[in-house]
Parts: structure tokens; C-alpha cells; sequence
């Protein structure tokens, strides 16, 4: 079964693609300013994904409502239930599997973020037997998930918040998977957006938000100024769902139009100021004339009704679930991630934070938990990959590892080289070489760095008179050869 849709272009014309099935597992964050294409973006995964997996859209605007006629997803009016009834709701949608949109534009904001806090809360909370897989969109995060409290109810904030920790830190255990959608990312709480693994980065022009941005993808933060040249509907992409470096992609065409108002010029009607002025100041009726009786508001569904009409929505088929990798798989993927990535040119001279976001969407891609190793278990494996310790017999590895294991991090790279060196007999490396691994070009930084290994004990330095280095590890009794 193919999982995956495509959801536009790169630049060259290449179809880039999302592989939902990983989308479940990893969510998605999406940013950009309002007019840069987000809700364009938003339609586009839903209409492409609808056959493949249930939907679940927090709309605050009304703009999904339109999916319902040429999708079949229910439309659920979040004005006409009150609190037990609209948990009721969300509850029997996970039992039925029908893809629905929550409209809240018929509510204030205070009232918007409890209801679908209610209404997540309802989702999350399913029995175990109807945690079936699915896509939960959120239009507007920053609202349900603010930084900061605003107008809004300090009890009320903080129902929404935990909502929608829960949704992207706890919900893919019970098989929902967030795409949040925010136009700043600045406004958006950082434990709601950090869970994302896929981004997806529209226009910004605000320096605050361009950075942050950068930083998801990976980027440097001078690089940060492509983000504000960014068309309409053009995004940069990354994640283990779509592609492993930030790609450029032009969102493809959508099937059904959003309900907001066009942002088209339109010019006014020609009239006469006489005319203006006579349909401006008409005389009001008189008071004692009979009105015409305001038409009667439409029924209140029934949450029978309601529940009538989820039953009957035709849910599509479970996505496969992935095979479980073995430990002996686990371990020998592990190894390939570190090497390829220690083996990329230049990866000792990037920062530790990009390093390491490169290894958890590398881990995905191989079907690993992001989790497999924290950030100081990483740094000291890749440390290791580095000085090609894998190279090494069993236990003369583990004598390294254990005479490295009072070296702080930052300085563990070229300390494992200089031991791997003298634990083989190999030439003593040169200044060149332990600066690449250091992620610097200063020599004088190595000379520095050495002279502080040979304080502290860890090893001797020798020259002789024709200018060859030995460097000696006394625990390891070992010596490099003389270079």
C-alpha cells in the first residue's frame, strides 16, 4: 500500500512527497506569516491524504467547513454542545473513525480554546481499543497554545495549553498525530512546537521567527534571510517524512476553496454622492410599524443525531503498521547513521544542535526512535565514529572508551584519535588532522589543546631533534609511531 502524497514541487519540477505513514509518527509544524499560503498547505495534505487515514480538523476560522460535501467529513458546530456533550462527541469520532471539522468561528477565543481543549481532551482520552491512527490539524496554534496568558482566563489558557501538550507529546502512543499550523512561531509555546519533527517554513519577516525558524531546519542564521524572500505558497521543507535537508517546495493546486473573504482587489459600486447619501441616511421605520419576524434559527443537532451521522461515515482502512527492528538491527543501523554522518566533509565543524537534529531525522528514516541515544550518549558516539574506533578489537575498545571517559565532550574527538593511533601503532596524527576532527582550523588551538592533555596526565609529548612527534598514552601503554 502506498502511503505517500504529494504536496507540490522543488524547485527543478521534482515532485516532493510526504510519506504519511512516517507523518504519523513524527507530526508536522507548519509557519508562516498570514498571506504566505499555510491554510493552501493545510488543505492540500488534507484532500491528498483523505482516502489513506482519518482526519481530525481544530478549525477556528470556518475555512475546512468546504471538505465536508466532496470528502464526507462531518462538520461539527462547536457553538451548538455544551462540555460533556462535545466529549462525548470527540469520543464516539474515535470509535466510528470518522474524519470530522470542528468549526469554532461561531465562538470568542476564550470559548474557541475550551472547546477544543474539551474536545482533544475527549480524543486522547478514547478507550485503548479505538486508538486508531490519526491526523489531528490545528489551524491557528498559537492560539491554543500561547506563550504568554493574554485576555484570556489563566484556568482556561491552561486547559488549552496541557490539550495540546498532550496532542504532540503523548498522542502517538494513542495513534494521533499532530500538524500544528502558527503564524508565529514566537507565540507559539516552545514544549508544543519542539515535538514537531517535520517542518514545513512559509514566509516570516520578523527576525525573531526567521531565527527560530533557521534553527528547526538546521540552517545557519545568516541563511535565516531566504525565509523572508519566500513567495506565496512556497515553503522550505524537512523531516524524516519528506526529505533529509531543507528543500524548497511550491504547494500544488487544491480541489475545494476556503470560506474567507478574497483578498482580490474590488472596486466600489459607481453611484452618484446624492444616491450614497439617500441609502445612508434613509429614515428609519417607524417604531409602531410591524417588523418582519427575523427567521427562525436553524435545529440544534441532536447529539443522536450527530452520532447517527458518524456512525455512518465510511472510515478508511488502518495504515500497516511498521516492523519492529531487533536489537541486533537496531545496533547495526545505529553504527551506519554515525558513520555516514561522521563521514559527511565538513560534520566536525557544525554545531552540536545541528548534529544532532541530523542523527534524530536520520534515525526516523531508518525506522529508530528519535530517542535512541540523548545528546551526551550521542556526542561521545560520534566522537568515536569520528576516530574510526569501530576499527578497534572488542576489548581494546572498551580500554579507550573507558581511559576517554573522564575527557569532557568537547574535547573527546581528538583524544580518541591521538588513543585509536597509539592503540594500532599507527603514525602520531598531525596538527592538520586533529584539528579537523576538533572542528577547527587553528593550529595554535591544537598546541594549546595538547599542552592541556599533558597537564592533566592523559599523555606525553615528544620531539626529537629531527622533529618528529610521538605522543604516548601511559594508561593505554602505548605509543604512536614517530611522524
Amino acid at each position: 500500500m502506498d502511503t505517500s502524497i504529494q504536496i507540490g514541487a522543488d524547485t527543478s519540477g521534482k515532485p516532493v512527497t510526504f510519506d504519511m505513514e512516517e507523518l504519523l509518527a513524527t507530526r508536522l509544524l507548519v509557519q508562516g506569516n498570514s498571506g504566505s499560503g499555510k491554510s493552501h498547505l493545510l488543505r492540500r495534505v488534507l484532500e491528498e491524504s483523505a482516502e489513506l487515514v482519518q482526519q481530525v480538523v481544530i478549525d477556528p476560522e470556518g475555512d475546512f467547513v468546504s471538505l465536508a460535501e466532496p470528502f464526507g467529513h462531518v462538520v461539527v458546530d462547536g457553538s451548538a454542545y455544551n462540555d460533556r456533550e462535545i466529549v462525548t462527541l470527540a469520543q464516539r469520532i474515535r470509535q466510528h473513525r470518522a474524519s470530522v471539522v470542528l468549526a469554532l468561528d461561531e465562538l470568542e477565543i476564550e470559548q474557541q480554546m475550551r472547546c477544543a481543549a474539551l474536545f482533544l481532551g475527549g480524543l486522547f482520552d478514547a478507550p485503548r481499543e479505538h486508538w486508531y491512527p490519526a491526523l489531528v490539524v490545528v489551524d491557528e496554534a498559537q492560539m491554543f497554545a500561547p506563550t504568554g496568558g493574554g485576555e484570556v482566563a489563566e484556568d482556561v489558557r491552561r486547559m488549552s495549553l496541557a490539550a495540546m501538550t498532550n496532542l504532540m507529546c503523548r498522542g502517538r502512543k494513542r495513534g494521533l498525530a499532530g500538524i500544528i499550523a502558527t503564524q508565529r512561531l514566537a507565540k507559539l509555546a516552545k514544549n508544543v512546537a519542539a515535538e514537531a519533527s517535520n517542518f514545513l517554513m512559509g514566509r516570516t519577516f520578523l527576525d525573531i521567527d526567521m531565527i527560530r525558524a533557521a534553527d528547526l531546519l538546521g540552517m545557519e542564521r545568516r541563511q535565516a534571510e531566504q525565509i523572508r524572500d519566500l513567495a506565496r505558497g512556497h515553503f522550505l521543507a524537512l523531516g524524516p517524512a519528506i526529505c533529509r535537508r531543507p528543500v524548497s517546495v511550491k504547494i500544488a493546486s487544491v480541489r475545494t476553496a476556503s470560506n474567507a473573504v478574497s483578498s482580490a482587489l474590488m472596486p466600489p459600486p459607481s453611484a452618484s454622492a446624492e444616491e450614497k447619501e439617500a441609502l445612508l441616511f434613509v429614515e428609519p421605520a417607524r417604531e409602531d410599524a410591524p417588523r418582519p419576524s427575523p427567521p427562525p434559527p436553524p435545529p440544534r443537532p441532536e447529539p443522536a443525531e450527530m452520532e447517527e451521522r458518524i456512525s455512518a461515515f465510511s472510515a478508511p482502512a488502518p495504515l500497516p503498521d511498521a516492523e519492529p527492528l531487533s536489537p541486533e538491527e537496531s545496533d547495526a543501523a545505529l553504527g551506519e547513521i554515525l558513520c555516514d554522518l561522521a563521514g559527511e566533509e565538513g560534520a566536525t565543524f557544525q554545531s552540536a544542535a545541528n548534529l544532532y537534529q541530523d542523527f534524530t531525522v536520520r534515525c526516523r528514516m531508518k525506522g529508530l526512535p528519535a530517542g535512541t541515544l540523548n545528546m551526551a550518549q550521542f556526542h561521545r558516539r560520534f566522537a568515536e565514529a569520528v576516530a574510526g574506533l569501530e576499527e578497534l578489537e572488542e576489548g581494546k575498545r572498551d580500554e579507550v572508551r573507558a581511559i576517554a571517559g573522564a575527557v569532557p565532550e568537547d574535547l573527546l574527538t581528538p583524544f580518541l584519535v591521538i588513543l585509536k593511533a597509539a592503540a594500532q601503532g599507527e603514525p602520531c596524527p598531525d596538527d592538520d588532522a586533529l584539528a579537523h576532527s576538533y572542528g577547527t582550523s587553528s593550529p595554535r588551538r591544537i598546541q594549546r589543546l595538547l599542552d592541556h592533555f599533558e597537564k592533566l596526565g592523559l599523555i606525553v609529548v615528544r620531539t626529537d631533534f629531527g622533529g618528529r612527534r610521538t605522543i604516548t598514552v601511559p594508561q593505554l601503554n602505548a605509543t604512536t609511531a614517530a611522524v
